[in-house]
């Protein structure tokens, strides 16, 4: 990451909402109606755009809005030979209990036909790359340093894996991840290559493993539904093996994404909790940033790091999921209280969740997002002020 990057830096989570039109194209490119150089043409010009509002609003480490993703981990139908992109409501003929698979779906707010899976149906093979050409793109049009979000091998080892679809290719998930873990650790280094400073991996079902009520009969959920497993304890020994494997020896900062669900703006389906029970697998993370939600009371209270955490915090300190606009004085309170337990040197300021995860589905519209993004700019602001003043 370049010197130039100044005390808490300001950055987002990935994605962005999409417009109208470019999610037109998407629909047409995928079921084959239009040429893929179509839709490439029209997502480079609403990455520039995306790119824009973010260099405008003051925005230190930039993305590309994720803007030629279907989700922050479906596109990976488009990149990967092996993977089909599968709506929960083509799923359910292989839910062990499609009752249950209903009932779930119903009560956390995640309509079937909205949301869409990758699923593994053959052996993988990358297509061209996962994100280091749309790396390339991004870097020839800014000098920020820039963010790369991956999916993580535990989230894509446990949730595109479906028995009785995926088995002919994996005998099991395990097998799956090994795959996974090589692709996902050369893809960082191209991403590295191309120009990326920071690759996100993300792992929010992470939160899932702690926070869900085990299921007696396994069904197969999206990734933030994915059924919670009555082991937790050797689910996180695996997904820190698999993280770490990925991260091992990186080019570039990685950090860990965990949030506790972004599909619905209704707060009361979501998960919630504090990072206690996840509090030993983040020290166990060999990376070099912990990005989390603390902007809504599901996350509980930071003091939890009260025992010296040695990693960088991408402080979530805006709520994607409501209009409201946090003021820029709320926003620096909140990074008052992370700096009980963390040095001013390692907070960044960043919303809890993207913007746009589900592409067509967001949960923030372009405005709002505008004005989050620029409150925690302002409040970056303050905060910078403010410690030079207490230095001088």
């Amino acid at each position: 990451m370049p010197d130039a990057t100044p005390l808490f830096p300001v950055t987002t989570v990935g994605s962005w909402p999409r417009p109208a039109s470019l999610l037109r194209l998407l629909k047409a490119k995928n079921a084959g109606e239009i040429p893929p150089e179509v839709f490439d043409a029209a997502a480079d010009a609403a990455v520039l755009d995306v790119l824009r509002l973010q260099e405008e609003a003051g925005v230190d480490v930039v993305t590309d809005g994720e803007q030629r993703r279907d989700n922050f981990y479906s596109f990976l139908a488009d990149r990967l030979e092996g993977v089909e992109l599968m709506t929960m409501s083509k799923l359910i003929d292989y839910a062990e209990d499609k009752a249950y698979f209903h009932r779930t779906l119903k009560s956390l707010d995640a309509p079937s036909f909205v949301i869409k899976s990758p699923t593994v149906v053959d052996r993988l093979r990358v297509r061209g790359s996962l994100a280091a050409d749309a790396t390339r793109f991004l870097r020839a049009h800014t000098t920020k340093p820039i963010k790369v979000p991956l999916p993580g091998p535990y989230l894509l080892a446990r949730s595109i894996w479906v028995k009785g679809v995926s088995d002919g290719a994996y005998p099991t998930r395990e097998a799956l991840a090994e795959d996974i873990v090589a692709i996902l650790r050369d893809e960082v280094s191209r991403c590295a290559e191309a120009g990326a400073d920071f690759v996100q991996i993300d792992e929010p079902v992470l939160s899932n493993v702690v926070f869900g009520k085990p299921v007696a009969v396994r069904s197969f959920m999206c990734a933030p539904l994915a059924p919670p497993s009555s082991d937790v304890a050797g689910e996180l020994r695996w997904a820190v093996e698999l993280i770490n494997a990925v991260a091992e020896d990186a080019p570039v900062r990685t950090g860990v994404h965990i949030c506790r669900g972004n599909w619905s703006r209704d707060e009361s389906v979501l998960l919630a909790g504090d990072y206690t029970p996840l509090r030993e697998t983040l020290d166990a993370l060999d990376v070099d940033q912990w990005v989390l939600e603390f902007a809504t009371p599901r996350a509980g209270d930071m003091a939890i790091f009260l025992e010296g955490p040695d990693r960088e915090i991408g402080l979530g300190v805006v709520n994607p999921r409501c209009d409201a606009i946090e003021t820029p004085e709320e926003i620096a309170a909140r990074v008052r209280q992370a700096l009980c337990y963390f040095d001013a040197s390692r907070i960044w300021l960043n919303p809890d969740c993207g913007f746009g995860t589900f592409a067509e589905r967001p949960v923030a519209a372009t405005d709002v997002a505008v004005a989050k993004v620029r409150a925690m700019v302002a409040a970056a602001r303050v905060l910078r002020e403010q410690r030079v003043a207490l230095a001088v």
